[in-house]
């Protein structure tokens, strides 16, 4: 797993395909706003039915993670000021969690596949995001 930070505050988290390992992991961090929990099993390994209980939760902000299926894409993370902090590539079964700041994305191959999981509902534009750039 990869950390991204600027000024002491975590912006980005990022696992590669070849970062699971066997069982049951937490690797996110348990004062972000999602946990991700990585599974692998062996075959024939069997997990409890259940249901999750109501508990109220208070959110302040959407963040968003991605998963790459198929294809490549080029991530762009920025701080909370807006500058540019780094970039990276998520190719086939990678994935990264924009933990704070801000974030872009440049798919890089036809067909690219990304599943996108963040904390909701999406509001609309206006109330949920904020641009860093100027539009063409």
């Amino acid at each position: 797993m990869q950390r991204i930070e600027s000024n002491g505050a975590l912006l980005a988290l990022i696992w590669r395909d070849d970062d699971w390992r066997d069982g049951l992991t937490f690797p996110t961090p348990d004062e972000l706003f999602v946990q991700v929990g990585l599974w692998q099993y062996p075959a024939g390994k069997k997990l409890r039915p259940h249901k999750h209980k109501f508990n109220q939760r208070t959110v302040t902000r959407t963040q968003e993670g991605t998963y790459v299926k198929r294809g490549r894409m080029q991530v762009t993370i920025y701080g909370e000021d807006g500058i540019k902090v780094a970039d990276f590539i998520l190719a086939a079964g990678d994935f990264a969690v924009m933990a704070g700041g801000g974030h872009g994305y440049e798919i890089l191959e036809d067909g690219t596949q990304i599943l996108e999981f963040k904390n909701g509902p999406f509001i609309d534009v206006a109330t949920d995001k904020e641009d860093l750039l100027p539009r063409p």
